[in-house]
């Protein structure tokens, strides 16, 4: 297995630079025809979701149909794989960023029952609160 840095996603969904895309995508496809498994760690698609946003400027339904797709992708593994849909859905649906809601799911998973925050659009929803 080898673990994937956030560039290599961004090369492969963004093609902005096309010889970094090519390698990417034929690095994917080569795992995908050969069974190998790509680790993506929650921390590179936390990078991932930051960098569409405030760098190639996508929209949050951009966004989430990427991450639908790289959660669907065969030659991917995933930490937290229950975790990632949970937050997903929660980021379709929701005011925050998907890192709020992952991190949320984080904390869920170790027995939290609540963030706290100062993020005043997170508290107004359900598993966030003021400290």
């Amino acid at each position: 297995m080898i673990t994937l840095d956030t560039n290599i996603l961004v090369r492969f969904l963004v093609q902005d630079d096309s010889e970094q895309a090519s390698k990417a995508r034929a690095f994917l496809l080569d795992a995908l025809a050969t069974g190998g498994l790509c680790f993506v760690s929650d921390i590179v698609l936390c990078e991932l979701v930051w960098v569409l946003e405030r760098s190639y400027e996508f929209r949050p339904e951009e966004i989430r149909h990427a991450l639908r797709r790289l959660f669907l992708a065969r030659q991917l593994t995933f930490s937290s794989p229950e975790q990632l849909q949970k937050a997903l859905a929660a980021y379709e649906k929701g005011r925050g960023g998907f890192a709020d809601y992952l991190i949320g799911e984080h904390g869920r998973s170790h027995g939290s029952d609540h963030v706290v925050t100062f993020d005043k659009d997170l508290l107004k929803e359900p598993g966030f609160r003021a400290p």
